[in-house]
């Protein structure tokens, strides 16, 4: 989910420096530990909040908020803290490079990095349901029913994907990566209560929290559905980052931000310090 590519521009990116295995061991427990604190916080909620669902939902979407803000910034440096195949699957299409010699190749190998760390994230987010239940005392595996179906529902999970691939690639094209941690928590805290679906906004997450039947369980019968709306959310959100934010006005912002930091390094370099 954060930032893939802060500086997009038309010229290919420097090969990457961090080994594979160690993107996909980030994505699987990046994405591991998110169910984690989704469904754990959801249990704790479940038997603290003596029955007020509103309560257990604020208890719920803090705890997320936060404990995502924080795994952005522990693993973000080594995968890019995607924690999400519509995510991933974005990067990928928003950010590949424009045909020139060699350009299948890299596509190829792209794509390849992609699907391992969608694979880690699926493995990740089930092995995060199952530590919460075990945890909390529960079967480690808990199959959930707790049936979520419906248009309303999935139009709520459509607008809360599209709303974080626009936020986060909005923010790599601005030159805001070093505010994804806080945007994306903030973000994700405050779709919990302003879509109907109570934004999960995350294919990988879905299906993980089929394997406990507790406040944020979803029953495997209403899974393809909510998939499905995530699909779509993401493919509207990139088609906006695509209209609002251009590669080449993208280029033009990161060399103008990069400019006025150099001008201003300068200028601070080269001004004498007042005398005590």
């Amino acid at each position: 989910m954060p930032i893939p590519n802060p500086n997009p521009s038309d010229v290919p990116e420097p090969a990457p420096t961090v080994p594979l295995a160690r993107r996909a061991l980030a994505e699987a427990l990046g994405t591991g530990l998110l169910v984690t604190i989704v469904v754990g916080s959801g249990i704790m909620a479940q038997r603290l909040c003596d029955g007020n669902v509103g309560l257990e939902l604020l208890a719920n979407s803090t705890a997320t908020a936060l404990g995502l803000a924080v795994l952005i910034l522990v693993l973000g440096p080594v995968s890019g803290a995607h924690f999400n195949p519509v995510v991933t699957i974005a990067d990928l299409v928003l950010n590949r490079q424009p045909a020139a010699t060699g350009a299948r190749v890299a596509a190829t190998g792209a794509a390849r990095q992609a699907g391992v760390s969608i694979a880690a994230q699926f493995a990740g987010g089930i092995g995060g349901a199952l530590l919460a239940n075990a945890m909390f005392g529960l079967s480690v595996v808990g199959i959930s029913t707790h049936i979520r179906s419906g248009v309303p529902l999935w139009l709520g999970e459509v607008v809360a994907t599209a709303g974080l691939i626009l936020l986060v690639f909005s923010l790599g094209r601005t030159g805001k990566s070093h505010a994804a941690p806080a945007a994306v928590g903030a973000y994700i805290g405050a779709a919990y209560w302003f879509t109907s679906s109570t934004s999960f906004a995350n294919p990988a997450v879905t299906v993980a929290r089929e394997f406990t039947d507790t406040f944020a369980g979803i029953a495997p019968s209403s899974v393809a559905g909510f998939i499905l709306a995530q699909l779509l959310g993401a493919a509207i959100g990139a088609a906006l980052v695509a209209a609002l934010y251009p590669r080449a006005a993208a280029t033009r912002t990161s060399a103008t931000h990069t400019s006025t930091a150099r001008t201003s390094t300068t200028r601070t370099s080269t001004t004498p310090r007042s005398q005590p």
